[in-house]
């Protein structure tokens, strides 16, 4: 599959490293300085290429990651350019950098207004990369896995993101709705931030809603 991963630094990094493993082709694109593209697809090699533009990345796919700044929107692709595919956003938006009249929504909500005709998936964003890049568990039972939590309301494409999800050595876990299970994936919530197997994951869900 090819994957263009908007954004090439944190979690883009990691995931177009950990997918080009799986052998997936990524394109990579940044609308802020395309010399960090370019770094990061000769940095990984062949399976990675860079676009001339982050419009240019989000044509060439059926799934898309969103790895930017959240309060940077106006960087990300237009939504002609998503209609009738996978967004997964891997954003977060924190206090300090609230867009203004975002009011107490999830951002993965304002995020779907902003691309209506594409289906939103929110995953990959409570985890530090670091540790994404790290402990990654590939090849052993799913239940031994450190879970990545994921968000959506289209049961297709949280389908299509759990098995990248798997890919890389995870095991994906379901928060629920795109509005109410993004809200559960918020910095500074029960989940976020930590390394948890996905029977632990499940329980301090359980706890949180």
């Amino acid at each position: 599959m090819r994957i263009p991963i908007i954004g090439t630094e944190g979690v883009g990094d990691v995931l177009a490293a950990a997918w080009t493993n799986s052998g997936h082709q990524i394109v990579v694109g940044d609308a802020r300085d395309r010399t960090r593209a370019d770094a990061l697809a000769e940095r990984i090699g062949d399976s990675v290429r860079a676009a001339a533009g982050v419009d240019e990345a989000a044509r060439s796919a059926e799934v898309i990651v969103l790895a930017g700044g959240f309060q940077s929107l106006e960087l990300l692709p237009s939504p002609s350019t998503t209609a009738g595919k996978v967004l997964v956003d891997a954003m977060n938006q924190v206090p300090d950098t609230e867009p203004r009249g975002t009011d107490d929504r999830p951002s993965s909500v304002i995020v779907a207004e902003r691309f209506p005709d594409a289906a939103i998936v929110k995953a990959f964003n409570t985890i530090d990369p670091d540790e994404l890049r790290d402990s990654a568990r590939p090849g052993i039972p799913r239940d031994r896995r450190f879970a990545i939590f994921l968000a959506g309301d289209n049961a297709r494409a949280n389908a299509r993101v759990a098995t990248l999800i798997e890919e890389i050595g995870y095991t994906p876990v379901d928060t629920g709705s795109l509005r109410h299970g993004g809200a559960l994936q918020r910095p500074g919530s029960a989940i976020f931030g930590r390394m948890l197997l996905p029977a632990e994951a499940r329980r301090v869900l359980a706890l949180s809603r």
